[in-house]
């Protein structure tokens, strides 16, 4: 058997990398990444982390607990560019800089972004401190949620909310359904929705509710995703998916 060596060659440079931590139970967010880079040059890893039911901001901060052992097992030694959190009512209760630094344990010199942290980014993107919001929480987490909009000094003018305890009953919820309730909210008062939670089927919907509401919507994905994309130096246009990605 004659044997030939051959040298192999390397990318010079790999895509962008993104990481994602998402929720045991969340049906949707994975899909919603894949959605918008679908056919661009980035790449998307995910890993699961531990979620506890019923939701209160006690089990949401104690779920954070594991960031740190979720984040070394995506891609384990390997850099990733960015790691997007994806829990809004798990950041909250837990605290962005203590998402950070259980990060950067795991993957030094990595940005850090997640739903509500973009959530106000994108706001400020449209000059907008009066909304109202929609989530599937219960009025514990809906409190805490109204909360952190209000030390940021936005003003929440309504709060609409299904009253949901588990994450896989958010996960769940009928799309058509969704899409009636969100398009029937009263924003005469307020510059933008917001809907909260990264399991809710909304992203693909927002295109249409902008049109029919003429408001801004934003949603957890919608903004995670756009805030991830401008952490690894992707700024073009992206349609469908909502004002957002229009620079």
């Amino acid at each position: 058997m004659k044997l030939d060596k051959i040298d192999p060659k390397y990318l010079k440079k790999p895509n962008p990398r993104i990481g994602l931590i998402t929720l045991a139970s969340d049906f949707r967010i994975e899909k919603d990444f894949n959605n918008v880079i679908y056919g661009k040059e980035i790449d998307l890893f995910s890993n699961r982390i531990h979620c506890y039911n019923p939701l209160t901001n006690e089990t949401l901060k104690k779920m954070a607990d594991d960031i740190t052992d979720v984040t070394k097992e995506i891609l384990p030694d390997q850099k990733l560019d960015c790691v997007a959190y994806g829990c809004t009512s798990g950041t909250i209760a837990a605290g962005y800089s203590s998402i950070y630094e259980k990060v950067n344990l795991a993957k030094p010199n990595t940005k850090v972004t997640t739903p509500i942290t973009s959530a106000i980014k994108a706001l400020k993107k449209f000059n907008v401190n009066k909304i109202s919001v929609f989530t599937p929480y219960t009025n514990e987490i809906n409190q805490s949620v109204a909360e952190y909009f209000k030390k940021e000094n936005i003003d929440v003018v309504s709060l609409s909310f299904f009253d949901i305890a588990s994450d896989l009953d958010i996960g769940k919820v009928d799309q058509d359904y969704l899409f009636e309730v969100l398009s029937k909210i009263d924003l005469s008062e307020s510059d933008a929705l917001f809907v909260s939670c990264t399991a809710l089927p909304v992203l693909s919907l927002i295109h249409k509710l902008e049109k029919k509401l003429g408001k801004i919507v934003l949603s957890s994905n919608q903004t995670l995703i756009w805030d991830t994309l401008k952490e690894i130096n992707y700024n073009k246009n992206i349609d469908g998916f909502g004002q957002l990605f229009k620079d």
